[in-house]
């Protein structure tokens, strides 16, 4: 397996993106990046600034501030996972709760931080060996990636598995907010101006609604194995 691939991985939000990712990049011993987790970093440095809150957009401040704005991936042999850091803290849980999900839709239609978060994730993928998950991989930042998937599932079960995870994570929350909080970024992510949430043509379609994260892997690795011998 001497052929180093791009992975993009794009779909709905709450799909399992992240967790499959992060499978596959493990198996083939890749380097993980969650797009998602970069913007939910600009969105968090931005409620902390007060530039985004309720009736709050301060552009000039993002504006500004957007080229001092650092997010790195640091693997944590612990967990055995890569944790995301904003300017050298780590800020991995943070970025998981409500609040920042709450505001970060908005701040990924913001033009100059998209242009700034494609710079730096075309960066990372110079060498190839990645696996990147977000909603425009395939479409926008990775066009000639080497195999792209598009993630999908139900509402309810995509709200059920954001509504587990932020109870395993000690946060109260309500259910019935947690899926209309998933509806309301399906319709943002699908009609923002820059990079809207679409399927790349060439992308295979993964409902996963009911499949289990190892009856996904039995199905990808065939896929993989095909694109390293070249089939």
């Amino acid at each position: 397996m001497d052929k180093r691939l791009i992975i993009a991985i794009d779909g709905y939000s709450s799909s399992g993106k992240s967790t499959f990712a992060r499978a596959i990049a493990r198996e083939l011993n890749y380097i993980y990046i969650d797009s998602g987790a970069m913007y939910r970093a600009v969105t968090l440095y931005c409620l902390r600034k007060g530039y985004i809150g309720k009736d709050v957009l301060r552009m000039e401040g993002i504006l500004a501030d957007i080229k001092d704005i650092h997010i790195s991936f640091i693997y944590n042999p612990d967990i055995n996972e890569y944790e995301t850091f904003l300017n050298s803290e780590n800020i991995e849980r943070e970025i998981r709760g409500f609040e920042v999900s709450s505001y970060v839709s908005r701040i990924s239609q913001i033009p100059e931080v998209r242009y700034r978060m494609v710079e730096l994730q075309r960066q990372i993928g110079v060498y190839k060996g990645i696996v990147m998950d977000g909603r425009d991989i395939g479409t926008v930042v990775f066009p000639d990636a080497d195999l792209k998937i598009f993630m999908t599932a139900s509402v309810d079960i995509r709200a059920k598995r954001r509504f587990d995870e932020l109870i395993n994570k000690n946060i109260e929350i309500d259910f019935e907010e947690v899926r209309e909080n998933i509806i309301a970024r399906d319709i943002a992510d699908e009609n923002r101006d820059i990079s809207p949430l679409r399927r790349a043509d060439d992308a295979i379609v993964l409902d996963n609604s009911r499949m289990t994260v190892e009856q996904q892997m039995e199905w990808v690795t065939k896929i993989i194995e095909n694109k390293i011998n070249g089939r």
